[in-house]
């Protein structure tokens, strides 16, 4: 009976192979017509301008996603081994995003999962990586389940990349029909009862999937289940080169933006017009879109931690902080700047930016040391906590503790993990020591609203400063090098469009 099962199994996946897949060739007519077709989304044939041969998205070439896979595949199974040495058969899968309507047909702009396009490099809604693996890692199967061609709908949509072109461009080994993903599933099911199920149930990602997902968890045998995502993210963790050139990029153009909407503002702008400049500035340079809402906020509004209002007037003497960052082909910047709207800060603001600017560059220099995110927000409360005394903002010899204390002007964490998602990795805690590969932020605040009870001339400032840093085996680079920091350097940007 087993064996009638197993044939059964190959004789299914043959039939679609053969079916979607039989126009596959290796022959040289074939790849030059291959480069000038249309997918659905970029490649080196039809846009030349973006990427290179090989290249699956911008700077990535194929290769790369496969060995990505294939240590995904291999971590997953020594840490399996680890827990039972009998469990060696795998069912792992990766969804990727749907899209999204704001009203009846009218999309939101569409951003796929960062796990599925980590893994795959496709750009395509409604579709889903699935990955096994057998008694020997060398026999693993990588296999995409698409949408097929549809005529009418790429009519309305653009076009698909479709199951024949779907194993070259990506570099799996099958791709299927998504209509074919419960089938596929119940006929693996079938001759691998006791393989152990690896599906992120708690934060699904697509309806379709999950509701497919469900069906077959209750219709499996041993109902044995994790999800794949700490797994995902500790390989995200570490930056290739190639993702380094692509955040590089990112910060380069977020740098530049920010830079210019700094010299284009002056007293009586919105912090609307402020925003419209930097998304602006930064889809010139070639970014797709911004990273995440920004904050622009003048005034006292720089203390609220996430303003993203931006609906106000920023009057002469206020400062404006901006905490802006830019998305560049599947990477993240992250950038906080703020300067006086008049191109001149007043003593007090002075002082407590100088007194920032300090205690990041110490902050970014313990980088070298490999301290843990947590390390380095406690070494930004000891550093911030002296300053703020001597400032006469902490009062001396304070009997609470020097991070509850420094809490209350900097109630936000010092750094987080950037990447693909701007808050990159989230299942990696803050308590592990960083390593070389990794990009981090270094974001210093201090924020004294008008109710807190400090020397009045002090009421109102609200400052951060946010850099985004690479971690090498030489020292910390900071990415976003670009973007003035120096408070004369601000100045001078900021005095650039006032009529005095």
């Amino acid at each position: 009976m087993v064996i009638f099962v197993k044939n059964l199994l190959n004789n299914r996946l043959n039939q679609l192979v053969r079916r979607y897949c039989n126009n596959l060739t290796k022959s040289k007519l074939t790849i030059k017509k291959t480069l000038t077709k249309s997918f659905g989304q970029p490649t080196a044939g039809t846009h030349p301008h973006l990427l290179n041969n090989g290249e699956v998205t911008p700077y990535i070439q194929r290769k790369e996603f496969q060995e990505r896979r294939q240590n995904l595949i291999e971590s997953i199974v020594a840490h399996s081994l680890n827990c039972d040495t009998n469990l060696k058969r795998h069912l792992i899968i990766i969804p990727s995003a749907t899209k999204q309507y704001m009203s009846d047909k009218i999309p939101y702009v569409f951003r796929q999962n960062t796990d599925f396009l980590y893994l795959s490099g496709c750009l395509e809604p409604d579709t889903c990586l699935v990955l096994t693996t057998t008694e020997s890692l060398n026999q693993h199967r990588s296999i995409l389940f698409m949408r097929e061609n549809d005529s009418h709908s790429e009519l309305w949509d653009g076009p698909r990349t479709g199951l024949e072109d779907a194993i070259e461009l990506f570099g799996v080994d099958l791709a299927f029909p998504f209509s074919e993903l419960e089938n596929y599933l119940e006929m693996f099911m079938k001759t691998n009862s006791e393989a152990m199920l690896w599906y992120d149930f708690l934060s699904p990602v697509q309806k379709q999937v999950d509701s497919t997902m469900n069906n077959f968890l209750n219709k499996k045998f041993n109902k044995m289940w994790e999800s794949p995502t700490p797994f995902v993210h500790r390989l995200r963790l570490i930056k290739s080169a190639a993702e380094i050139k692509l955040m590089q990029q990112s910060c380069d153009i977020a740098s530049d933006a920010i830079s210019k909407t700094i010299a284009f503002s002056k007293p009586g702008v919105t912090e609307h017009q402020i925003f419209a400049n930097v998304d602006f500035e930064c889809k010139m340079r070639g970014a797709e879109y911004l990273a995440y809402p920004p904050v622009v906020a003048g005034g006292n509004r720089a203390n609220i931690i996430h303003y993203i209002n931006n609906d106000q007037v920023v009057m002469d003497k206020e400062m404006v902080l901006m905490d802006a960052g830019c998305e560049f082909h599947g990477y993240s910047s992250d950038i906080t700047r703020t300067w006086p709207i008049n191109g001149k800060f007043t003593s007090q603001q002075r002082e407590i930016y100088e007194i920032l600017l300090t205690t990041q560059q110490k902050l970014i220099e313990l980088c070298s040391d490999f301290p843990t995110l947590d390390d380095l927000f406690e070494s930004m409360c000891i550093i911030l906590g002296k300053h703020l005394e001597e400032t006469g903002l902490i009062r001396k010899n304070y009997s609470e503790n020097t991070i509850k204390m420094v809490y209350r002007f900097c109630p936000h964490h010092v750094s987080h993990y950037l990447g693909m998602d701007v808050h990159d990795t989230s299942t990696i805690p803050r308590n592990i020591r960083i390593k070389p590969g990794m990009v981090i932020t270094v974001e210093p605040g201090v924020y004294i609203n008008n109710k807190m009870k400090v020397p009045e001339q002090y009421r109102g400032i609200g400052i951060r400063i946010e850099d985004d840093v690479l971690i090498t085996n030489d020292g910390p680079v900071v990415l976003t090098k670009k973007c003035p920091r120096k408070l004369e350097d601000i100045e001078k940007l900021a005095a650039q469009n006032q009529t005095f």
